[in-house]
């Protein structure tokens, strides 16, 4: 299909007020990226490919979200919600620009795939001027019956409209559809409101075109890959389908899941081989796993790099902008924040590393925190290479421990530790006094207003 172009028009300006969230609906995350997101990675991209995205009135940070996922993307507000064909001419100006392929999608089906839209397309290019996507439902209760005749689509039929022989059938509309973009902007200006409720459908196209003496079609996916988005419990169900989806595709990459079921991944992340995943881990968004890292059970990791051999866990915590060496540790309840631990180094257990760049094979002791706050801002912790940090240390940031560098169990570190030092602080005088020196410091400067 790289010989013809293409525009998708992504609609996505529904408040989800049954989702009863303040949240714009398509700014709900399935595994662990918004709705739309899912949608635009699927919509066609490269070369001849454009994208516009129908947004409602004051519903910035969808657009902002849209933007920066696909920059090329250009956005247009529905300010009346006045039916589904209204919202596609809301991006009249970018359809008018004559695209070959018209693709027409929805913000919250974020189970679609790239090669559903291809397959819709298929027929515009054999003369069709409109494709429907349909799917076979379970129940078809609720749903338009797409109505078939000598392998023809003729009508969209709305439950309320069918007869009794027509909800029988169950080849649902989804929805989403594809338009001889050469005719596009003439078949929807056509579409009239006759209807109670005064708005212009997108259904309507099929009896439009038919009686322009030009073709439609059905193109037919599973029932998983055209779910909407209207409520909690459906976003849920979503859920569990792209759960099961990043699962298959895992376990078929190599990566062992010990316990699959258990196990919940973000669409983003990247395994090298034989990656072992134990029970119970969480890997939200941004998450690059490199070969022979074991995930122990019962961790949680967000936007963190681990190197190939790396063990995490078990009940270890990396929050966002860690970045873990090859054959690094992070052992039973650690938390990890901004940190880069350089290859070989190990942070055993009951630790909090924050801000903070360690040096390659530095040992971290058990109940060590490195104290990044000080209630204005925070700071880094420098620790070099092959250091040892005794247990229940305090680091108080801005503060370097030098390379092969000795810190003695208990000790709290104010001032920076020379290389192949032996620093033993336990003075309880002299950490009173260096706090309260640091507190006196701090109250000199002004405190920034909340919110900045």
């Amino acid at each position: 299909m790289t010989d013809r172009t293409s525009l998708t028009v992504v609609l996505a300006a529904g408040e989800g007020t049954r989702m009863r969230s303040s949240l714009p609906k398509v700014l709900h995350p399935v595994a662990g990226q918004p709705l739309l997101v899912h949608v635009l990675e699927a919509a066609p991209h490269g070369a001849g490919t454009s994208l516009a995205v129908v947004v409602g009135p004051d519903h910035g940070t969808v657009e902002a979200e849209a933007k920066r996922l696909r920059p090329d993307a250009a956005t247009f507000v529905q300010h009346e919600r006045l039916g589904t064909a209204h919202a596609v001419l809301a991006a009249r100006d970018a359809i008018a620009r004559g695209a070959d392929d018209l693709l027409v999608a929805f913000g919250d089906t974020p189970l679609i795939s790239a090669e559903t839209f291809a397959r819709l397309r298929e027929p515009l290019k054999d003369g069709a001027a409109l494709a429907v996507l349909g799917f076979r439902a379970a129940d078809p209760t609720g749903y338009g019956r797409l109505l078939i005749e000598g392998g023809k689509l003729v009508a969209i039929r709305e439950q309320a409209d069918a007869s009794a022989e027509e909800r029988k059938v169950t080849l649902c509309n989804a929805g989403v559809m594809a338009f001889d973009g050469r005719r596009a902007l003439k078949i929807l200006e056509k579409i009239g409101n006759a209807n109670s409720k005064g708005e212009y459908y997108l259904v309507d196209a099929v009896t439009i075109v038919r009686d322009m003496g030009l073709e439609a079609v059905v193109i037919e996916t599973s029932e998983d890959e055209v779910r909407g988005i209207n409520t909690k419990a459906q976003l849920a169900e979503a859920e569990a389908v792209m759960q099961a989806r990043l699962r298959k595709a895992a376990l078929e990459a190599g990566v062992t899941l010990v316990a699959p079921e258990t196990i919940f991944l973000a669409a983003d992340t990247k395994f090298g081989s034989d990656v072992t995943i134990e029970p119970f881990v969480v890997i939200g968004p941004g998450v690059t796993i490199d070969d022979g890292a074991v995930i122990h059970s019962f961790s949680h990791i967000v936007q963190s790099s681990i190197g190939k051999k790396a063990l995490i866990g078990p009940f270890a915590r990396l929050r966002p902008g860690n970045s873990l060496g090859d054959g690094s540790k992070v052992g039973n309840f650690v938390e990890m924040k901004a940190s880069t631990l350089e290859a070989g180094v190990k942070v055993n257990h009951l630790s909090y590393i924050g801000d903070t760049h360690v040096g390659a094979k530095t040992n971290i002791g058990a109940g060590t925190i490195t104290c990044n706050y000080d209630g204005f801002s925070k700071h880094k912790t420098m620790i070099g290479a092959g250091a040892f940090i005794g247990t229940n240390s305090s680091l108080v940031a801005p503060v370097k421990i030098g390379n092969g560098a000795y810190i003695g169990s208990g000790s709290v570190i104010t001032k920076d530790v020379p290389d192949d030092a032996l620093a033993v602080e336990r003075s309880p005088q002299v950490n009173r006094e260096n706090g309260a020196k640091r507190y006196r410091e701090l109250k000199t400067r002004d405190k920034p207003p909340k919110g900045s």
